[in-house]
């Protein structure tokens, strides 16, 4: 952890009453390392020095000659490690605009800030700043090979966690979903997105899901046994519906682990669109619908074909992505998208899960619009099997408590 006083801060305003307000409220902050500019020039010659590069950049988006986003694209040749906070008078869809462009350039950002800045905001970002270790470069994350994922796969180092999902309405757990985790042995516990875009590049996803499919459906059938009535969503790809013999495989899995069919939701991803030959893929999901297991187009809004694949597939639930969920209750642009795939669902006769619930807003705009069904970290984050009777006991204890569910 850094010091407020040894984080260099530079702030780029072209307002002098800006940079003056700015640095007064750092300076209350305990932050004195402060440096202003009212141009990006200015502001780019400071980064070029070792002695002058900031760990932090307080920059406003519309300055005259050279405005915030042009100066993010030099920053990116720089090869800049510090973070970023955009201030500005914008509004909020532009601030989200500039703030997705920040993060595909890879430039950490603490957030946004609205003109005139809350010093309570401020600080709740400073704080992130300082708790990690802005004196030293971001790491560069480890890159791996087809080989590794073989070696993954066949050794079993893939682990399954479950993220719940609980009724808005009641609070009751009413299933989990299936993620993946790739517990290396060197390098300690690997996210998905670390590995399987290299999976599907090299034709492992195949094996990597059957592999997640088999694990969960086993645990699916423990749970069962325990009587636990949870349903066990697993994610699969298009890739893994371009062979008849999928259905197959996932009916003997669930008759072998004596589980009802209704227990497993088969969840698509919808912007994986089918391709010309859309002939296997719809007649394993019908017949998968017709044995009574559930199927979910996951991520939705998200892809091109979204009322196609509604059409086409015979889905009997509907995941809101959590771009569409998350600070929804504070942001038009996002409640609009939220609204209408809700209602589509609705009209629809569709089960509706809520993704990415990270707060007690988000929680509140479900149950204000009728969700039927909440996934995030506000509820839990992705656990093993072991961890999930304690997690389900103090999530009771919550909804009792904290979301006083029973007493409405």
């Amino acid at each position: 952890m850094q010091e407020p006083a040894n984080i260099k801060i530079l702030i780029l305003d072209d307002d002098t009453f800006m940079l003056k307000l700015l640095t007064r409220m750092l300076a209350k902050l305990g932050y004195s390392a402060v440096m202003t500019c009212d141009n990006g020039s200015d502001a780019l010659r400071k980064i070029d020095q070792i002695d002058t590069r900031p760990d932090l950049i307080l920059l406003d988006l519309n300055m005259p000659d050279m405005d915030g986003i042009e100066f993010v694209r030099y920053l990116v040749d720089r090869d800049y490690h510090g973070k970023l906070i955009l201030v500005s008078g914008e509004d909020e869809r532009m601030l989200r605009t500039a703030e997705k462009l920040v993060q595909a350039h890879k430039i950490p950002m603490l957030g946004y800030l609205h003109k005139p800045v809350d010093p309570d905001k401020l600080s709740e970002f400073l704080q992130k700043c300082t708790d990690s270790t802005a004196d030293s470069p971001l790491p560069v994350d480890k890159t791996y090979s087809a080989a590794d994922i073989q070696s993954a796969i066949t050794n079993q180092e893939l682990v399954n966690y479950y993220q719940p999902k609980v009724s808005v309405v009641s609070g009751e757990v009413i299933g989990v979903e299936t993620l993946v985790r790739w517990h290396h042995p060197q390098d300690g516990i690997i996210t998905p997105n670390r590995f399987i875009h290299i999976a599907e590049a090299n034709n492992l996803i195949d094996d990597l899901t059957r592999l997640v499919l088999t694990q969960a459906i086993i645990q699916a059938g423990k749970w069962h046994q325990e009587g636990q009535t949870l349903r066990v969503s697993i994610n699969v790809t298009m890739d893994n519906l371009a062979s008849l013999d999928f259905q197959d495989m996932v009916v003997n899995l669930v008759n072998e682990n004596n589980l009802p069919p209704q227990k497993i939701v088969i969840e698509i991803t919808e912007s994986q669109v089918m391709g010309a030959d859309a002939r296997v893929p719809l007649e394993i999901l019908t017949r998968l619908r017709l044995k009574r297991f559930h199927l979910s187009i996951d991520d939705f809004g998200t892809g091109h074909s979204s009322l196609a694949q509604l059409r086409d597939i015979p889905f009997n639930e509907l995941k809101i992505d959590q771009g569409f969920v998350h600070r929804a209750w504070q942001d038009d642009t996002l409640r609009a998208i939220y609204d209408a795939s809700l209602a589509m669902g609705k009209q629809l006769g569709m089960d509706i899960v809520a993704e990415g619930v990270e707060d007690r807003n988000d929680w509140e705009l479900l149950r204000q619009t009728g969700c039927d069904m909440a996934q995030g970290n506000f509820i839990s984050e992705p656990l093993l099997p072991a961890d999930l009777p304690i997690w389900q006991q103090a999530w009771h204890q919550r909804v009792l408590d904290e979301l006083k569910i029973d007493s409405e």
